[in-house]
């Protein structure tokens, strides 16, 4: 593997409270917090409501999901995400690009060993970059047929929403075998 660089969330989530007390970050390079000083909690972490609502889309709709258990599952997926993009941004430096893309994800997937990640993450990939491309063409269509960007050579991200994550989360794939789940 990789050095990697990305932030430890240690800790607990909050201010001190629920077990684990509020222990500043640490660096997992270099000692110590404070390259992290900068850095809100908030924006370290996923929204908890958006994690929550994730959790409870499981469980049957009577379940309730304590606040303790959506703080941890909050820290790990933001841990899990630090630590697969930290991999596809370290690729990315060694090949002197700046962005990092779909591709670069689902190849830290598979170079961290998450080999069971990469089929679906592909497979949503390309509904992603369709649903972008038939928003450009749609765009353009509205605008008088002005050139639009493609979705596909543009990366990953390129809605513009700001929930890229969580909307693929929520998506659910009724053309597989299964429950009809994306993931």
């Amino acid at each position: 593997m990789a050095d990697h660089h990305y932030t430890h969330l240690g800790g607990g989530s909050g201010s001190g409270g629920g077990g684990g007390g509020g222990s500043p970050p640490e660096r997992l390079h270099g000692g110590g917090g404070s390259g992290d000083q900068g850095i809100k909690e908030q924006d370290r972490l996923l929204p908890i409501a958006n994690v929550g609502r994730i959790m409870k889309q499981v469980l049957p709709p009577n379940a309730k999901v304590s606040k303790e258990a959506k703080e941890t599952m909050q820290e790990c997926v933001s841990e899990f995400i630090s630590f697969v993009t930290g991999e596809a941004s370290d690729k990315c430096h060694k090949e002197k690009r700046k962005t990092v893309n779909g591709d670069d994800v689902c190849w830290a997937f598979s170079a961290l060993g998450f080999d069971d990640y990469v089929d679906p993450m592909r497979r949503y990939l390309l509904k992603f970059r369709e649903l972008e491309g038939d928003r450009a063409a749609a765009a353009a269509s509205s605008r008088g047929g002005l050139p639009v960007p493609d979705a596909s050579t543009s990366g990953a991200g390129a809605s513009g929403s700001g929930n890229f994550m969580f909307e693929a989360m929520d998506r659910r794939d009724n053309t597989g075998p299964g429950t009809g789940r994306q993931f």
